[in-house]
């Protein structure tokens, strides 16, 4: 039967969707008209036609284009883009030019920014495997081939090959299995392996494979997968992050501002001046004046600097440049444990008898128990917890190959536990086990080489000088318990010979030992042993009886390197840490404590849900672990922070991370995470190294501190100007200075500006967080507004006094170069003053920054007695003006010192 696009049992989703719902193996590849021998190579390409290539929906990055014209939407440029279309009705071409000018470099900068930063992004994706095996035939009657092919050539009804270590290319239904377990962390959240013993199975994309093999069929694809489902562009429009809200903040008081400036200008020239429409130049010019026009640029420029220093270390990867903005300001990082805090792999803690007391011996019977399954059960590798048995026996210098397996049982779906039948050569004798567990002169890593037998084999020989037969039983402490009847004494560590009969108190009390560890943050295996007579039957789990419990193995997850690092240096940065897991309490309580991350009392997901979104933002200022978490738990946490005034970052690498993801003001991700996180993500850690995310703080806030650094210094001159251009427009009879001034002078003050992007931040700005706050810089504004007017009104006296005439063509010349020149130089001082906050004169300036500072004050001293001057129409002054220039520049100096001193920065 051909294969037909339209039915919707062909539709990967439909069928994905439905593949866990009791449908078998062979009634889906039936649906999806496929078999065990494959595709054809025709089908195939029928269908990689129809549903498309593999690949996530957000994986394409916008085009250079559609950034661009996203970047017009920033507020500051929406305001200059408005100015500029005045200033072009007014026929004021060169206002108009020169915004039009500024406009197009700040949004060049960022959509070239942005696209920078996809571009490193998309090199990680070829960190992870970008092939799958594939089994397909040339065409109907051939035999099958089995063959790599890219992941985005995969198609609903490819027949797919699993083997350890391999990322799941697609959404698979499994046909054949063989000791398959699988990491589902990236989507669950657990950080346990999870079985998939039985055909049938759901295998979705996102998962790994950590042992054993498997053959699958692909029902979904691309957009149609369960990992596609949760990209966040379907979870709604995102809150504006602190930098959207401080920018807009900034910008609906200047368009105030503005508003109200403008007319002012008008109605006070033909109230007292009697001039009608011909100042309305001069009042745009005043506007344009009291907008900082190379905001924009400055902002964009600070932040690409900022992500191209983060980018070029290797460490960091920012894909929006206002998240680095962000990235300084957060105040509460919220972190996911596993796969960020902590490794996806155990490691051993400790292994006790019943009694609570340490006993190797325990440890090398699970040991002995993880080896002979490993080989007897054919599996293709240990799991996680086996492995971390077996390198720690072998850490002890014991090794559990001293012993000759003679048949094993894996654990499997709904069996918890997993036995091994061993030989132990030269004999067994209970209670002569020294320290290690081994019989002085016996068996140990010096014995006889083991024999490496078929999976089951007939039993020989028994107790004597064959050796002693011994049944160890590893696996859930209450599935291992069930099958105890007798319970080590602790005398011999083994408790094979020796122990006494297990009565309902021991039970409880064992049980209540094995969930006390578990408490503390251990993974806990209980270990059981038995001796077995010499047998020609076969091995079977009913032999899985009458043991003797040896004691319990706990295991704690492998702390990620740097992370304890990483959170030392958050915590000294201002920044509080909170864990949100789907663990146990238990175990993200003491993977903090090993951090030294202080847990607290966690809450639990039960509790989440019963708090209101107020008692929660309470409760959430207050707690450092939330456990049991599913993903809305996450995105629910991440909001109470934000509603409660936290800035809020969170740093996850799995699907169930993506609502918080999206949820939070900067979204943060490793480079290990999953290809859908990364795309959520606005920051990417590319360095495995969590202390990379410090960096990026500090970062962060430099760029910040650039960026307040601009605005103190251009909304504190330029109010300055307005209220003297104010002030000299009403007792003056005529424009105190002409448009083409105004905008000469900005555009000399903005130029010179760019070098703060090159400033060394005072140290203060990186021992807490750092947000653009408009309230602080309007105080600012205001303050140091009216000093720099106060210095452009002294300047008037000095003009009035070394002026013989205002009223002639020259004197007004001579007026509008003298403010010129005084404007330039007093704007050279206020960058050098207040361009890092408190500590600035203290600390020398960058060399950018006195290079900026000079050429302009350079210019303004130069500009008017140059061939542009009289085009400008400035002329030259005399020398007595620039003696008294000197000190009212020196006394400005003086104030701003004594003023700084006491200002709030921000």
């Amino acid at each position: 039967m051909a294969w037909a696009p339209d039915r919707p049992a062909a539709r990967g989703r439909a069928t994905g969707r439905n593949g866990a719902t009791g449908t078998t193996a062979l009634e889906v590849l039936r649906a999806l008209e496929s078999g065990p021998r494959g595709l054809t190579e025709a089908e195939a390409d029928a269908r990689l036609a129809h549903h498309g290539e593999n690949v996530f929906p957000g994986r394409r990055p916008d085009p250079w284009p559609r950034r661009f014209a996203r970047s017009l939407r920033d507020p500051f440029t929406a305001v200059l883009l408005s100015l500029g279309l005045v200033s072009a009705a007014l026929a004021a071409w060169g206002t108009a030019c020169v915004i039009a000018v500024l406009v197009t470099v700040s949004c060049v900068l960022r959509a070239t920014g942005e696209h920078r930063a996809d571009r490193s992004a998309a090199a990680l994706r070829e960190l992870v495997a970008t092939t799958a095996t594939v089994r397909r035939r040339p065409a109907e009657p051939d035999v099958p081939e089995t063959r790599e092919l890219p992941v985005e050539q995969l198609v609903p009804g490819d027949v797919v090959l699993l083997a350890p270590g391999d990322l799941v290319p697609a959404d698979l239904r499994l046909l054949r299995t063989t000791g398959l377990t699988v990491h589902e962390a990236a989507l669950t959240g657990e950080s346990a392996p999870a079985a998939k013993g039985t055909a049938g199975d759901l295998c979705l994309q996102g998962s790994s494979v950590v042992s054993g093999s498997a053959t699958g069929v692909v029902v979904a694809t691309g957009a149609d997968t369960v990992l596609s489902g949760a990209l966040p562009q379907d979870r709604g429009p995102r809150l504006p992050g602190p930098f959207d809200r401080s920018v807009n903040g900034i910008a609906r008081t200047l368009v105030r501002f503005m508003l109200l400036t403008a007319p002012l200008v008008l109605v006070a020239s033909a109230l007292l001046r009697g001039r009608g429409l011909e100042t309305l130049p001069f009042a745009v010019a005043v506007a344009v004046g009291l907008t900082p026009e190379m905001l924009p640029v400055v902002v964009t420029t600070a932040l690409a600097r900022g992500a191209a220093l983060l980018a070029r270390g290797g460490e960091v990867i920012v894909r929006r440049l206002p998240a680095l903005h962000d990235l300084g300001a957060v105040d509460v990082l919220c972190v996911d444990k596993t796969g960020t805090l902590t490794q996806d792999r155990p490691v051993f803690d400790r292994a006790v008898d019943p009694e609570g007391r340490d006993a190797p011996a325990v440890l090398h019977w699970a040991a002995v128990a993880a080896l002979w399954t490993l080989h007897l059960a054919e599996l293709p590798a240990p799991d996680a917890l086996d492995e971390a048995l077996l390198d720690a026996d072998e850490e002890r210098g014991s090794g559990a190959d001293g012993v000759e397996g003679i048949a094993a049982l894996p654990c499997g779906p709904g069996r918890r536990i997993a036995s091994a039948l061993v030989r132990v050569p030269g004999g067994y004798e209970p209670g002569g086990h020294g320290r290690d567990g081994y019989e002085e002169g016996g068996y140990g890593p010096g014995g006889p080489e083991p024999v490496l037998p078929g999976n089951v084999r007939t039993l020989t020989g028994g107790r004597g000088p064959a050796g002693t037969y011994v049944l160890v039983v590893k696996g859930a402490a209450e599935d291992v318990l069930e099958r105890c009847t007798r319970v080590a004494d602790g005398t011999d560590g083994t408790g094979i010979a020796d122990g006494r009969p297990l009565d309902s108190a021991d039970r409880a009390r064992l049980a209540a030992r094995a969930d006390a560890l578990a408490e503390s943050g251990l993974r806990v295996l209980a270990v059981a042993v038995a001796e077995r007579p010499a047998s020609t039957g076969l091995y079977a789990p009913e032999d899985e009886q009458e043991l003797t419990l040896a004691g319990f193995v706990g295991l704690r997850d492998a702390l990620a390197p740097t992370a304890a690092e990483a959170l030392t240096v958050l915590a000294d940065r201002g920044v509080a840490v909170k864990v949100l897991t789907g663990d146990h309490p238990g175990t993200a309580a003491r993977a903090c404590r090993e951090l030294g991350l202080d847990p607290g009392e966690p809450l639990t997901a039960a509790r989440i849900d019963a708090a209101g979104d107020a008692e929660l933002a309470r409760l959430a200022a207050r707690t450092t672990v939330f456990a049991r978490c599913a993903p809305e738990h996450k995105a629910r946490v991440v909001r109470a922070l934000r509603t409660a005034g936290h800035t809020t970052g969170f740093l996850g690498d799995g699907v169930n991370d993506l609502a918080a993801l999206h949820a939070a003001d900067v979204g943060i991700c490793p480079r290990d995470g999953v290809p859908v996180a990364r795309e959520a993500a606005d920051v990417v850690l590319a360095s495995k190294d969590l202390t990379a995310l410090g960096r990026a703080v500090v970062t962060g806030r430099r760029s910040t501190g650039h960026i307040a650094a601009y605005l103190r210094i251009t909304l504190s001159s330029n109010l300055g100007n307005v209220i003297a251009m104010l002030t000299a427009g009403l007792l003056l009879p005529f424009l105190p200075m002409l448009p083409a001034q105004v905008l000469v002078q900005n555009l000399c003050f903005d130029a010179a500006q760019l070098s703060l992007a090159y400033d060394r931040p005072a140290a203060t700005v990186h021992e807490r967080p750092t947000v653009l706050r408009p309230r602080a810089l309007f105080r600012f504004m205001t303050a140091f507004g009216l000093l720099n007017a106060a210095a452009d009104l002294a300047t008037f006296g000095v003009l009035a006094l070394t002026l013989h005439s205002t009223g002639s063509t020259g004197g007004q010349a001579a007026f509008h170069a003298g403010w010129f020149t005084e404007n330039l130089l007093t704007q050279a001082l206020v960058m050098l003053l207040l361009r890092a906050g408190r500590d600035a004169a203290e600390r020398r300036a960058p060399l950018p920054v006195r290079l900026a500072t000079t050429g302009l004050a350079v210019l303004g001293l130069l500009l008017p007695l140059s061939p542009l001057g009289p085009a400008l129409g400035m002329t030259a002054l005399p020398p007595l003006y620039y003696g008294l220039m000197a000190v009212v520049l020196s006394l400005y100096g003086a104030a701003l010192t004594v003023a700084r001193k006491r200002a709030l920065t921000v």
